[in-house]
């Protein structure tokens, strides 16, 4: 009875939403029409919308549907890890990264082997995400951290392309986004045979992938190798995953949740979990589809990738509220925070160091630019005695901008330190709980949905945005006592959901290029003395109360039950803690938009030199990310001059080396 419900009402509900998705549309083609098409197809326009239009995109639906629910499956069962799937893994962003690379640098050969591309963009981004996370040894939590800056990396990395080459890439921002829009049958052409042939393989090898989820010396006992099965579920993880990315986009959600409702209503051999997964995973993807057509907006529809984020964030939200059990970080142990084989330096020297240093970077970048200024007549020009233009440009352009990217990188990396400590997890940001997503969605709202709003609004919807999503994440983390598994969960699943409307407003107002696109991927250009004010103020504010309450915060690197001995309140002093670093980043966020990278930097960096002091790491963790963002402001003017490369694209380049240095030492430690 559970297998006829199982896979009977699949296939019901996959009948009734293929012949839905054949109805909804521009204009909905009468059902009489729809059987006839299928029946006795003629020379009609109802019957040619059906089968060149609407067909191939209910037959996307359905492999790219099946596809991304096998790779999540079998990801899951060889990381043994509940939250692995081909988005969380970084797959999509890596495979969407190599598409949009091929349309810029190699057009052609992109033309004759889309898959090629998206297949090597995952791979790789699948193995430095596993590598990031610790390999076999990754637990879950860390894993999906790993999984998410990868995708961040590689997302910096694709919206560098499309900001660069704005006419080449202003097509995939759809598909960026997920959509199943076809014109033809050339994509469901291209994919079913890799598609149905990889599903054919993962079920045929359901047997071995049962084996992988015994422990290794039962396995081996049994006379069973994992190793070679594993490198097979990998590959046809990213085949699978690959494939229907380079015709459909990357989507989300789909490999997390259909795994999961499967193994919810009871199965769990393999080759009774593939194919149920499969057929599920396409009844979602279609839906979501069916309900993307129908929410069209004014300018186009919205993509289907933000339709599943929607229905798929609430999803994980509820999963983990009621299935915690089990789920750790893997990285909440004080060592992991203390950086074990740390440097230590004394704390005064090197703090003027590296005062000296940014300052030093700010003296020289307000001679670098389009108007170059003598070192030697600098100051003449900052007292306005030698060049009347001069002092201009440096009174009203470049000297608010350099010093916001400075004060702004000093907020968001003691937003980091203080959201680490928060959540003992040195891979966390305000990227990670939700806060800078929240940020952007509420800037872009204002920027959609009231255009002729002056922009000097937006640093109050990026707070109101900032707050909201990050208030959300503490308020369903409350009952679970702010535990730092569950608020790094909760966080993953807001700002996937933020980031999807994100995607849903820019493919909605074809943002391609222009100031809005560039301000979500963070930006110091014009920035004038009045942003520079309200970064100055939360910094006012929140940098005493966080000094002041820094040993608390030191003492929050223990568990819970050893923080408790000591006499902390850890739930009143975790949750001040969040809040500073959520205040924080949300007023650097308002004034140069959502920058990462910078409160994982900077703190990493710090907690190297002299480990884990709180006190200490506010100020030397503020004056490395106020070091970083000067330095990503300076060359991204000066590199491409006249066109500029925004600074938060810069940081991404510049961070993406350092944390191939931190997977090289996670390597080596094991």
């Amino acid at each position: 009875m559970r297998l006829a419900g199982i896979f009977g009402g699949g296939v019901v509900a996959l009948l009734a939403l293929f012949l839905l998705s054949l109805y909804v549309g521009d204009a909905p083609i009468p059902p009489s029409d729809i059987f006839e098409a299928l029946l006795m197809p003629q020379d009609d326009p109802y019957h040619h919308s059906i089968w060149d239009i609407r067909m191939p995109r209910a037959v996307i639906g359905l492999l790219a549907g099946a596809a991304f629910a096998v790779a999540g499956v079998l990801l899951q069962t060889i990381t043994r890890n509940p939250l692995a799937a081909a988005d969380t893994l970084g797959i999509n962003a890596g495979a969407y990264f190599m598409v949009v690379l091929g349309t810029v640098a190699f057009p052609l050969q992109l033309h004759h082997s889309p898959f090629v591309f998206a297949a090597a963009g995952g791979a790789l981004a699948a193995l430095a995400a596993y590598l990031l996370g610790g390999g076999r040894a990754a637990a879950p939590v860390r894993l999906a951290l790993s999984g998410i800056i990868v995708s961040m990396v590689l997302g910096s990395f694709t919206a560098a392309l499309h900001i660069l080459n704005p006419l080449q890439t202003r097509s995939l921002f759809l598909w960026g986004a997920g959509s199943l829009e076809q014109i033809n049958w050339s994509g469901a052409e291209y994919a079913w045979p890799w598609v149905i042939t990889g599903l054919l393989v993962a079920f045929l090898l359901g047997r071995q992938f049962d084996v992988l989820e015994l422990d290794e010396s039962t396995a081996q006992s049994l006379g069973q190798r994992g190793g070679w099965i594993r490198f097979a579920g990998v590959g046809l993880s990213v085949l699978l995953a690959a494939i229907v990315v380079s015709v459909a986009g990357p989507i989300g959600f789909i490999g997390l949740l259909a795994p999961h409702l499967v193994r919810m209503a009871g199965l769990r051999a393999h080759r009774l979990v593939i194919p149920a997964s499969a057929l599920w995973g396409a009844v979602l993807l279609i839906a979501a589809d069916i309900i993307a057509r129908m929410l069209r907006s004014e300018v186009g529809e919205l993509p289907v990738g933000a339709v599943m984020a929607a229905v798929g964030a609430p999803w994980l939200i509820g999963l983990v509220l009621r299935k915690l059990k089990g789920i750790t970080t893997g990285s909440a142990q004080p060592s992991v925070m203390v950086g074990g084989s740390a440097a230590r330096m004394r704390f005064v020297p090197l703090a003027l160091v590296l005062l000296v240093l940014l300052l030093t970077f700010i003296l020289v970048s307000f001679t670098l630019g389009s108007t170059r200024i003598p070192l030697n007549e600098l100051w003449g020009s900052l007292i306005g005695a030698d060049s009347t233009s001069s002092y201009s440009i440096l009174l009203n352009l470049r000297m608010p901008r350099i010093l916001v990217a400075a004060v702004a990188g000093f907020a968001l990396a003691v937003s980091g330190v203080l959201i680490q400590s928060a959540i003992r997890n040195p891979l966390a940001d305000s990227w990670i709980i939700g806060a800078a997503p929240g940020a952007g969605l509420g800037a872009l709202l204002l920027i959609v949905v009231w255009p002729q709003v002056p922009f000097g609004f937006l640093p109050v919807a990026a707070i109101a945005g900032a707050v909201t999503a990050a208030s959300i994440v503490l308020l369903l983390a409350w009952r679970k006592s702010l535990q730092p598994s569950v608020l790094i969960l909760l966080g993953i699943a807001v700002s996937a959901a933020a980031s999807a409307g994100i995607q849903a407003l820019l493919v909605r107002g074809s943002f391609s290029g222009n100031k809005a696109l560039i301000w979500i991927n963070g930006s110091t250009y014009a920035r004038g003395w009045q942003d520079l004010l309200v970064i100055v103020c939360f910094i006012a504010v929140l940098l005493p109360v966080s000094w002041t309450l820094g040993r608390k915060f030191d003492v929050l690197a223990f568990s819970d039950e050893s923080s408790t001995g000591l006499g902390l309140q850890v739930r009143r002093t975790r949750l001040l803690a969040m809040a500073a670093g959520v205040l924080l980043a949300a007023g650097a966020v308002s004034s140069v938009g959502t920058i990462g990278f910078v409160g994982l930097m900077a703190p990493h960096a710090a907690r190297l030199l002299i480990g884990h002091r709180t006190r200490h790491l506010l100020i030397l963790s503020g004056l490395l990310g106020a070091v970083l963002l000067v330095l990503a402001d300076t060359i991204g003017r000066i590199l491409l001059a006249p066109k500029e490369i925004p600074s938060g694209l810069m940081i991404s380049l510049i961070g993406s080396p350092y944390f191939l240095f931190l997977m090289y030492r996670s390597m080596g430690r094991k």
